[in-house]
């Protein structure tokens, strides 16, 4: 298992937490991430793998972060409160999925990353989880936003997609850069970590708390 980023334990570890909150779970997002997580363990074990073997992975993760982009914008839509938002969001990733997909076949190739709908996902992301900041902070009830686990969620989601864009976006620019292009697996790999982080205590916040109660 050598051949594994060091990143895919975290994704494993959100993986157990995800299964352990899933009984009785009050939250219909929590309830996603078992499923979408199994796949991203299986999408990073396979890619890593044929990494491994010197073989061509990019396809993988082409079409993985396009299923990846997809159930991140349902999720940030079921926790958006105007239902016109909402339908926009659920419609932005349909299209998205199709000019993702024309442009990994057809255009950019399933041989290299597509840094321009990847880059397109990224703001998309960014954007989504900001309105939903903004809904989030014009509630007339105060949250306690340590128990909201929405809050950990986007703002895994919103760090990871923001400083994603600017890497992605401009590839072609930091590749005059050799510190930078030395170092893009290192900031990747940190990125992963913080994002699966706030998704393990995201989805700890999900469950319920015990309330114990003492006779007199």
């Amino acid at each position: 298992m050598g051949f594994l980023p060091v990143y895919f334990y975290f994704i494993v570890l959100s993986f157990i937490v995800s299964l352990l909150v899933y009984s009785g779970n009050r939250y219909r997002y929590i309830k996603l991430f078992p499923p979408f997580l199994f796949v991203t363990m299986t999408a990073e074990f396979i890619g890593s793998y044929l990494f491994s073997l010197g073989k061509n992975n990019l396809y993988i993760y082409n079409f993985f972060s396009v299923l990846e982009f997809c159930f991140y914008l349902y999720v940030i839509s079921l926790l958006i409160i105007n239902q016109r938002i909402k339908k926009i969001i659920r419609l932005t990733s349909i299209f998205y999925a199709i000019i993702s997909i024309v442009n990994i076949v057809f255009i950019q190739g399933m041989d290299t990353v597509h840094t321009i709908t990847y880059s397109i996902g990224c703001l998309i992301i960014v954007m989504a989880s900001i309105y939903y900041f903004y809904e989030l902070f014009r509630m007339p009830k105060s949250v306690r936003l340590s128990r909201n686990p929405a809050f950990w969620i986007c703002s895994g989601l919103l760090f990871f997609y923001i400083c994603g864009f600017p890497l992605f976006a401009f590839i072609n620019f930091w590749s005059r850069f050799r510190w930078v292009v030395n170092s893009f697996d290192s900031i990747m790999m940190i990125l992963n970590i913080f994002l699966y982080s706030l998704f393990t205590i995201g989805l700890l916040c999900s469950r319920p708390p015990k309330f114990t109660s003492s006779s007199s």
